[in-house]
């Protein structure tokens, strides 16, 4: 099944971040993470990979210019209803907006839709296209230690299981075995160098829920508000300690694209 199959028969994907504890928890530090990173009023934000506006919605309504692109048409109509938000159908790895128009260029999805590396990389290279210079990527990614974590956690790792998660730890290729589209998971020092790699600057890689997210989801939606203040608190001790961050289920890259400056001239 293609992506653009899989979200056209999937009806959920305005309340992915809403229906299980985990993703009530990366929505609030995904919020969290970009609005510290970006303080100034007004950005022109470019969503790629927008879906039906979870992000481009907030966005819009702390005062920024939010315009979404996803291959999805009914994600395209339901994220242009948004006040604020303009959307179209498009590809992250060849964007329509013009070189160096964007303050903001969020990639919160393509990253593990885009299960080959050249793809990747056209996609990090097309953010960087469209930003001005010192403009600011997001770029997120789903760990590789996910589904070991997942199925360790709520009994579902049986021996017929094993040499599927095997494969993703080994290899970042995800099969689909825990739910989803088949897609590449990332290790924080994988993400950190596909945005070294296209060129841009001052890398940070955070983990987003940190290493507590299992036991929400095991706890469920009734024990979620119970237990997010200190699953937060955890998040934020341990948001880029090099021996945790791949605990988290995904991943957020902040990087800034600086201008090239021309060599000396010589004497």
């Amino acid at each position: 099944m293609t992506l653009v199959e899989h979200y056209d028969t999937e009806t959920t994907e305005n309340t992915r971040l809403l229906r299980s504890p985990h993703g009530r928890l990366e929505f609030r530090r995904t919020q969290e993470l970009v609005r510290r990173a970006i303080s100034a009023p007004g950005q022109r934000i470019l969503d790629v990979g927008g879906a039906t506006g979870a992000h481009a919605r907030w966005l819009a309504a702390d005062g920024h210019s939010v315009h979404a692109v996803d291959p999805v048409a009914g994600h395209v109509a339901e994220a242009a209803e948004i006040e604020g938000v303009t959307a179209e159908v498009g590809d992250a790895r060849a964007l329509t907006w013009p070189d160096n128009s964007a303050d903001v260029v969020l990639l919160m999805g393509p990253l593990y839709h885009l299960t080959e590396p050249g793809d990747r990389a056209q996609a990090l290279a097309e953010a960087r296209r469209v930003l001005r210079p010192g403009g600011m990527v997001f770029a997120a990614a789903i760990s590789r230690y996910l589904s070991v974590m997942e199925t360790g956690t709520n009994g579902r790792l049986t021996e017929q299981l094993t040499p599927s998660v095997e494969a993703v730890l080994d290899t970042g290729r995800y099969d689909g075995h825990v739910g989803f589209v088949a897609a590449h998971f990332h290790t924080a020092d994988e993400l950190r160098g596909e945005l070294e790699t296209a060129g841009l600057s001052e890398i940070s890689v955070y983990g987003v829920e940190g290493p507590a997210w299992p036991a929400l989801d095991v706890a469920g939606i009734g024990g979620f508000d119970a237990r997010v203040d200190a699953a937060l608190r955890c998040a934020r001790l341990v948001e880029q300690d090099p021996l945790l961050i791949n605990a988290s289920a995904h991943f957020l890259a902040v990087a800034v694209n600086q201008p090239i400056r021309p060599a000396n001239p010589r004497p």
